[in-house]
């Protein structure tokens, strides 16, 4: 505590847009210093989070240790995210820590990511702007270039791994395009009468577009692998919308070299992605659109994510 105020420490400010809370925040100026800081390595976890009674945190792990360290002034954790993985919640509740995120406001914006990435993969686009940008069609005397099929979505039939509400969003949305809609649960326990319900095995192998969306947990770790990609048909396009560790990263890369398979991937297990992950190997990057955990991040989501921090934050602060 400082001047007598208590501390509001971000830790990872960057990852919503720096000083994105701070004008927000002006309004508890009289009892609360806030502190941001863009990216916080591990190793500087306890000093910036040290006699913080609020502490945020998007992807900064706060494990046991570094909680029982800061108990004696940490009250709340609000986590600005759905996903809570990165908190000991055991250990919160042990030390008297209050743990808060905000659940979903990313749930349009990752089922439109997911569209983004088929319809990408549907027409070929990571080949075809590389053939245009390269100036290679600029030196075609053929005014079109049909050399890799494109497809539609309409007929197709469209596998969803884990039927949650953004799983419900992107049904919608395939529906939309004409294509049939099928899903497993990953829990067992997810039964919806709009769609059929299928075995991981048989939508494996009927699916042309399959879909991710479910937590990363031990149901679901390492869930497609080399025992069971081989199941998915020439052509099939695979979305990994969920969790890195959902998928095989190192097989699924081996099965893209061997046939005409392709994939979009908004996660990764280790984030950011190493230097020499197999997936961004070029030889199969016309059959990939990768992009960097960005699908919850749309500008609308945000203003829904950041309401929900500040009513965290303000439910906890006039209790």
């Amino acid at each position: 505590m400082q001047n007598g105020k208590e501390k509001i420490v971000f830790l990872d400010g960057l990852s919503l847009g720096k000083n994105t809370l701070k004008q927000q925040l002006e309004m508890y100026k009289e009892r609360f210093e806030y502190v941001e800081f863009g990216i916080t390595q591990a190793s500087l976890v306890l000093e910036r989070a040290k006699g913080a009674a609020i502490v945020l945190t998007n992807k900064v792990v706060l494990n046991r240790e570094i909680l029982e360290i800061l108990k004696d002034s940490l009250k709340l954790v609000c986590i600005t995210a759905t996903g809570m993985d990165n908190v000991d919640l055991e250990a919160a509740r042990e030390f008297g820590i209050l743990v808060k995120n905000v659940a979903g406001y990313s749930t349009q914006s990752v089922a439109q990511h997911t569209l983004m990435m088929v319809l990408a993969l549907s027409g070929k686009l990571p080949f075809y702007d590389a053939y245009c940008k390269s100036g290679e069609y600029a030196r075609n005397p053929l005014f079109v270039n049909l050399s890799y099929p494109l497809h539609l979505i309409a007929g197709k039939k469209w596998g969803i791994i884990g039927l949650g509400n953004i799983g419900k969003n992107v049904a919608k949305l395939a529906s939309a395009f004409g294509a049939e809609v099928s899903y497993y649960s990953t829990s067992g326990k997810n039964t919806n009468a709009e769609y059929p319900h299928k075995a991981l095995e048989t939508l494996l192998k009927e699916s042309q577009i399959l879909s991710i969306h479910a937590p990363l947990n031990p149901s679901t770790q390492n869930l497609l692998n080399a025992s069971n990609l081989g199941l998915l048909q020439e052509g099939a396009i695979v979305i990994n919308a969920g969790r890195g560790g959902i998928v095989n990263e190192e097989d699924l890369a081996k099965e893209l070299k061997k046939r005409e398979i392709y994939a979009g991937f908004d996660v990764f297990v280790k984030e950011p992605m190493a230097q020499n992950h197999p997936l961004l190997d070029k030889e199969i990057a016309n059959k990939l659109v990768l992009t960097p955990h960005n699908a919850w991040g749309y500008e609308e989501s945000k203003e829904i994510l950041i309401e929900g921090i500040l009513k965290n934050i303000a439910e906890f602060i006039n209790a």
